[in-house]
């Protein structure tokens, strides 16, 4: 029985290229160094802010210095502009009813700093109940380590890893579930190919929302087929 679904933000649930390329562009204009084409950021995002800034940046200017400075100049202008063009994907809120409709948790595992995730969450899916957000923070592991997917099974009541799914758009999110033991889905509409998600055998790889859901439940009855069997 799944009781608890993870999702990825960036590239799963929200299309979030545009507006964190056009931020980092800023950050480095305003730093003096060249900007960078809009589709290279598909590569570059997913794995945090600050190695989303060290490989922006030119090769030779990749110091701690210039990613912090970077940082200083990303944040404010992302808060202000975080929405300008940043949507859901079609079909992702009626997926989240849907699962949520059927008795799964919810949550959000995100390499994006915790800030903007909370923020992004609240303004695009204030109607879904979370049990637990979490994003990237100073201090703490990123994705793939499992201590994020570790962190929401407790939030969610100690939910066991043959109860968890996670769903996610990238090497990255694919990793992640592999290394927290839990069922990986790979969406193939997010910022990476489905060849790089077949790399790391997932479970499923699904190309429409309700796809994710359809598995979701087929995962469900599955366990109570087993169940009814006993």
């Amino acid at each position: 029985m799944i009781k608890l679904a993870i999702f990825d933000l960036d590239g799963t649930l929200l299309n979030t290229i545009a507006d964190l390329g056009n931020a980092c562009n800023h950050a480095l204009r305003m730093c003096g160094f060249p900007e960078r084409k809009a589709e290279e950021y598909n590569m570059l995002v997913g794995r945090g802010i600050y190695n989303l800034f060290r490989g922006a940046l030119p090769e030779n200017a990749r110091s701690e210095e210039n990613v912090m400075r970077m940082k200083e100049h990303f944040i404010p202008y992302y808060d202000e502009h975080k929405c300008d063009l940043t949507r859901p994907y079609g079909g992702i809120p009626e997926m989240l009813d849907r699962i949520g409709k059927s008795g799964v948790m919810l949550a959000v595992a995100s390499n994006k700093y915790q800030d903007g995730t909370e923020k992004l969450v609240s303004e695009y899916f204030a109607g879904c109940s979370f049990v637990k957000v979490i994003g990237q923070r100073d201090g703490m592991p990123i994705k793939p380590d499992p201590g994020i997917i570790r962190e929401i099974q407790a939030a969610a009541g100690n939910v066991s890893d043959e109860e968890t799914v996670y769903i996610g758009d990238s090497d990255v999110d694919m990793q992640t579930g592999t290394n927290a033991g839990v069922r990986t889905i790979g969406v193939s509409w997010g910022f990476r190919t489905e060849e790089e998600l077949s790399a790391y055998s997932p479970y499923a790889i699904c190309h429409t929302p309700a796809e994710v859901a359809f598995v979701i439940e087929g995962l469900q009855q599955d366990s109570d087929d087993k169940n009814n069997k006993r």
